[in-house]
Order: C-alpha cells, then structure tokens, then sequence
C-alpha cells in the first residue's frame, strides 16, 4: 500500500452506506412534510415520536397528534412549491441500529403576495432501525417554523390594503 493514499476498507464502505442511508431518510421525511402527506410522514415516524420544535413553545411534544394539527390545516393547505435543501448532514452511527443527523434545513417556498422566500432551521434527529426499517424517534428544532409565517412588511401592507377600503 503506498503511504499518503486513501483506504477503502469494506467496514468504511458500509459506514458510508449506512451514512447515506440515514440522509436519505431524512430527505424523505422533510418531503412528505413538504408535500403535506401525513401518512408518508407517519409512516417514518416512531408513534411515539417525540421533539422539541419553535411551534410547541418550548415544550416536550410526544407523538403524531400535534403534527397532524399542522398537516391537516396548513401543510395540506399550501398548493404553493415548497423546495428544501440539507445543507452539511452530520450523521453519527451509534452502534448497528441507531443513528443521529445534525443539519442546516433551508426551506424556499412563496409567501402570500408571490415573493419567493426562504427559512433557516437547525434540526437534530435521532433514528432507529426496526426491523430493518428506520424510524425517526426524536427530533430537536430551532429557528424557523415549519409552516411558513408572513413577515411583517406583508402583514402590514394587508392592513393598509383594508383600511383603505374603508375609507
């Protein structure tokens, strides 16, 4: 073996394997909460799932019933495109059927007066494998809302727009 060249031994092929296993996992679940598919989502998703995300205030979230909340009354609402990127997956293999990934999620979608927008979050999520199927157990998110929120300037220009159809 020549010093100074890279290894590529079967046990790191299969880390890489299983590295890429998990994003596209991950990829998978963000589209179905793209794609305001609820049951792709639950289907990924341990039933006792549970988070810490900007919507729940801080708290402790377990299982689906607060996301359905979301699914059912907003992200199904939305016919407008919705693109996301993972920007730098970190994925930690812990042991044969466990695994973390830490990324940036940068969401791009167009806000109610037609302007493209994007989103910033952090998110953490811990995965288990089940019978060979990997199922998101845990997840932490910070910065932005999932579903997207107006901004300011187009809340108030909405404002204006009704005041001055009563005047």
């Amino acid at each position: 073996m020549l010093q100074g060249q890279p290894t590529h031994t079967l046990d790191s092929l299969c880390v890489s394997a299983r590295k890429q296993d998990i994003i596209k996992v991950t990829e998978q679940l963000i589209e179905s909460i793209n794609n305001g598919d609820f049951e792709a989502y639950a289907k990924i998703c341990d039933p006792g799932l549970t988070s810490f995300e900007p919507e729940a205030l801080g708290n402790l979230v377990e299982g689906h019933d607060f996301h359905r909340f979301y699914f059912d009354n907003a992200l199904s609402k939305g016919n407008k495109p919705v693109h996301t990127i993972l920007l730098n997956p970190h994925v930690h293999l812990i042991g044969e059927d466990a695994a973390c990934i830490a990324y940036i999620r940068l969401t791009q979608y167009m806000d109610a007066s037609g302007m493209p927008r994007t989103m910033q979050s952090e998110e953490t999520r811990v995965w288990h494998r089940r019978d060979g199927k990997w199922l998101n157990i845990h997840f932490h998110r910070s910065g932005a809302p999932s579903v997207p929120i107006k901004s300011v300037t187009v809340m108030m220009i909405e404002a204006i727009i009704i005041m001055t159809r009563h005047i």
